[in-house]
């Protein structure tokens, strides 16, 4: 049983230690984007290094010299070096959540404008007729006559300027409706991170601080991350390579005791 946990864990390690190594190497490729593939390639080889390098100072410590301190350092330096890959990483995708999200909000103000503009249009038009109403009730019989033909027009051109800024108004409400749907959706997807900063910082204050929420998240995703993926490979290689040590076969010495009687002694020494 012992065993088998040594393997699983040793199986662990490598994958949560190559989810975050996948992290690490996208998210200092993002960083680095005008050496994208040079990033990748370098990023890969380092995490490569890091993990054999650790499981290598555990097994091998008290063989080595000074250096070990130095590949200590190194390994060190590179967990911090993939943290901060993967706080790029989760970084990049909040933050494109977030540009999606003002985009809605940006094409629903711009519409919400349009629609204000053509509502302020209607109310300019109804006040302007009813000025021409006012005209034609006070004036003269003669007058409201001929100035009601001479309105005429002017009265039909009115009607079809409203008709058409009410068109205008139901066509960008309609363009309001799929892309609010969408707000709706995105705003599902930062719901679990809402209630996070409700629980640090109350539900009043959660809305001012929703980024601030989702560093302490990030920050602390990478404090187990890849620290969790090193020290349990290490522990597990240190395992079972200690429970090899233990199966190989004993190596029995037999030690014989000669006993030579003196009177044999003082014959080999007169002999020589």
């Amino acid at each position: 049983m012992v065993k088998f946990l040594n393997y699983l864990a040793l199986l662990t390690s490598i994958t949560i230690a190559g989810i975050a190594a996948y992290f690490s190497v996208i998210g200092m490729a993002t960083m680095f984007a005008g050496a994208y593939i040079g990033t990748v390639v370098m990023m890969t080889a380092l995490e490569t290094g890091k993990l054999v390098t650790a499981a290598y100072l555990h097994l091998v410590w008290d063989k080595l010299n000074y250096l070990k301190y130095y590949l200590l350092t190194s390994v060190v330096v590179l967990m911090l070096i993939t943290s901060l890959g993967i706080f790029g990483y989760l970084s990049k995708a909040n933050i494109e959540v977030n540009l999606v999200g003002d985009g809605n909000n940006l094409e629903l103000s711009i519409l919400d404008t349009r629609i204000n503009a053509e509502q302020s249009k209607i109310d300019r038009l109804q006040e302007r007729l009813e000025g021409l109403d006012l005209v034609v009730t006070t004036g003269r019989p003669q007058d409201r006559n001929y100035i009601n033909r001479q309105q005429r027009d002017e009265r039909r051109q009115i009607a079809e300027d409203i008709d058409t800024s009410i068109d205008l108004i139901t066509q960008y409400t309609e363009e309001k409706l799929p892309i609010q749907r969408a707000q709706l959706e995105q705003d599902s997807k930062i719901g679990p991170i809402k209630y996070v900063a409700e629980v640090i910082y109350g539900e009043e204050e959660s809305v001012k601080y929703l980024d601030n929420a989702v560093r302490w998240v990030i920050y602390a995703l990478i404090f187990v991350f890849d620290p969790l993926a090193v020290l349990l490979l290490v522990s597990s290689t240190g395992l079972i390579a200690r429970k090899r040590d233990e199966e190989k076969p004993k190596v029995v010495e037999n030690r014989y005791v000669l006993q030579v009687p003196k009177s044999r002694v003082k014959d080999l020494s007169k002999d020589k």
